[in-house]
């Protein structure tokens, strides 16, 4: 059967072949990704406690977590209350191991623009002329002194990007203004960018890396953000898979 099939394929004429091999290559990089995919949640034990916080709002008090100030002997305060959900290097959808998650996902409890999202450190407050629901706050690395660090704040908007939630004294434009932990910095919202593909409401919460000449690295990547698990006490890195609600402890 497999001759006849070879035999067959080079009777083909020139299209022919190329419509087979391009069949071929879609059906194997559908395949590659259907792999990939399941492989990427299955490193992941995020996604059931997300679709509960979802499914079943009366579990969301129990799934919470809340702070009010730093866990002992952790510098950074929880920047927000609720379910911490992706966590950083978090391989769950819509991520994936070649793709993870650079930061933690805070889901609030509330409407848009009613979860509060305050400075996880004292630092200089930044807001870009374009930056819609996004802050970022420069600090001097409290666990590794003399090296410059961001804390970045994002989607404080609502789902269509009409009203932003970033508190009225943080104008765009504004630039290394003194701002102290714990401070006011707006509201959680649903805001993606995209108004056809809202998020559910959250804030997402990284520290980035600086550039040798102080400013900020591009928060999008991985590779340019750290683990925030040593600065706010907790269990935030997804390799040690925590149970949610996740409180000030860190693994061995």
């Amino acid at each position: 059967m497999v001759k006849r099939l070879i035999t067959r394929f080079r009777r083909l004429p020139w299209w022919g072949k190329g419509l087979v091999a391009v069949i071929g290559l879609a059906g194997a990089a559908g395949g590659g990704f259907a792999a990939l995919t399941l492989y990427s949640q299955s490193q992941s034990n995020s996604t059931p406690y997300i679709d509960r916080w979802f499914d079943d709002p009366d579990s969301q008090p129990e799934l919470a977590t809340i702070r009010r100030e730093p866990c002992p002997d952790a510098p950074f305060l929880l920047p927000s209350d609720g379910l911490i959900g992706l966590l950083w290097n978090d391989s769950a959808a819509p991520y994936n191991m070649l793709h993870r998650h650079t930061g933690i996902d805070i889901f609030g409890i509330g409407t848009p623009g009613t979860a509060p999202i305050y400075a996880a450190y004292d630092g200089y407050l930044t807001r870009e002329s374009d930056w819609l629901a996004t802050v970022i706050i420069r600090h001097d690395d409290p666990l590794h002194p003399g090296e410059t660090i961001w804390t970045y704040y994002t989607h404080m908007a609502d789902r269509e990007g009409q009203q932003s939630f970033v508190m009225d004294d943080f104008p765009t434009g504004t630039r290394d203004l003194w701002v102290e932990q714990g401070t006011l910095l707006g509201y959680q919202g649903e805001y993606s960018g995209n108004s056809l593909f809202p998020v559910g409401l959250h804030l997402h919460f990284s520290i980035v890396k600086s550039d040798p000449d102080g400013s900020y690295k591009n928060e999008s990547r991985s590779g340019n953000t750290l683990d925030p698990s040593p600065y706010l006490g907790m269990s935030l890195n997804i390799k040690t898979r925590p149970e949610r609600p996740i409180g000030c402890t860190l693994p061995d």
